[in-house]
């Protein structure tokens, strides 16, 4: 998406919220919600194939499995906004050679899992009923799947989670829709009716998916890792995690960027399964 276009679209969207705001927030979060990237590509479908395939259904929702099987501890890996299971490659290989039982899913909208949109309470939906077929003892999340994971263990009874690594993840959804109502250039007028939309479907405005509420419970052990120089999700989000989740150690890396790909970041995750 070149520059200009998101300025044209929160224009236009700022023009029809005058008419219609109702309809003007409705198509701010579908653009919000409709990831652009993310589906399997030939390459990385030659990868996904060598683990077993399933699927887990939330409401009308297939949720794509992906097992690579061991005999040690059950792993789950979560991925973030326009990504899929693949992602995950280089640490598979890494946790197949420790003999970890490797469970990886693809998000709503995203891989090979079906819907057309994605959002964080949706995804915590999806990763409790994966959780409660699987029961991994581990959690790795990148970004907003870390976020919808810590979601899920407060809205529901996940006892098999012991333990939680965060990579790159976001403390506040509210932070999430400034930044993108700031990227598109959406007038005051909208950021109140997505507001409202929120509270309409969700029963909740975005700030309530917080830190504060969702990490004051979690009394799981946990990791924390996030790049200083994170461009995507500001370190000082990895901070506001840190002082509500008292049972986890904050890693801070430089340079890494928000993918934080790398093995320095992987050994530190192999060392904490150790644990």
């Amino acid at each position: 998406m070149s520059k200009i276009t998101p300025q044209l679209i929160g224009k236009t969207i700022n023009a029809l919220s005058y008419f219609q705001p109702k309809l003007a927030a409705k198509y701010a979060v579908k653009l919000f919600s409709t990831p652009q990237k993310g589906k399997i590509t030939e390459d990385q479908r030659a990868f996904l194939n060598t683990a077993v395939h399933d699927t887990v259904n939330y409401k009308d929702i297939q949720i794509k499995t992906y097992l690579w099987g061991g005999s040690k501890d059950t792993v789950l890996l979560v991925h973030g906004w326009e990504s899929n299971a693949f992602r995950w490659q280089d640490l598979i290989a890494l946790l197949k050679a420790e003999d970890y039982n490797i469970l990886a899913i693809d998000a709503p909208a995203h891989g090979d899992s079906s819907n057309k949109i994605f959002n964080a309470p949706m995804y915590s939906e999806c990763i409790s009923e994966v959780v409660k077929t699987y029961k991994p003892n581990v959690i790795i999340g990148h970004s907003i799947g870390a976020t919808a994971s810590i979601i899920a263990q407060e809205n529901h009874n996940l006892p098999s989670v012991e333990k939680n690594v965060l990579l790159g993840a976001p403390s506040n959804l509210a932070i999430s829709v400034k930044n993108y109502a700031d990227f598109m250039g959406l007038n005051k007028k909208v950021r109140k009716a997505i507001d409202a939309y929120y509270l309409k479907y969700f029963k909740h405005l975005p700030s309530y998916y917080c830190a504060e509420n969702f990490y004051k419970n979690n009394e799981t052990q946990g990791i924390i890792i996030h790049d200083k120089k994170d461009k995507i999700i500001s370190y000082r989000e990895a901070l506001d995690i840190k002082r509500h989740y008292k049972n986890a150690e904050l890693i801070k890396t430089q340079g890494l960027g928000h993918r934080l790909k790398s093995d320095a970041v992987y050994q530190h995750i192999l060392e904490f399964l150790k644990v």
